[in-house]
């Protein structure tokens, strides 16, 4: 697994009391009873931790705990690159 997933499952666990066991690659947020209203407060805590600018509406309750992973990784890099861009 990708360090941004580890990273993901951690704050699921610590910031939203979720369970480590049953959470896995193919894990669905609704499979979790994580409704659209628990993903906009997952999305707005995901950018103040991994200070990425991501939409309330990027992630459904049918994506996987991977699929949310890999969009936060995206969205990482172009921030990453700008921020050393500007320094140049």
């Amino acid at each position: 697994m990708s360090a941004m997933y580890d990273r993901l499952v951690d704050l699921l666990v610590d910031r939203f009391e979720v369970d480590r066991s049953e959470i896995g690659p193919d894990t669905r947020f609704e499979d979790l009873d994580m409704d659209s209203l628990f993903l906009v407060e997952l999305l707005l805590v995901i950018q103040s931790e991994f200070k990425v600018d991501i939409a309330e509406d990027a992630a459904t309750p049918g994506d996987t705990i991977t699929a949310v992973a890999e969009l936060i990784a995206r969205e990482s890099a172009p921030a990453t690159t700008a921020t050393t861009a500007e320094r140049a």
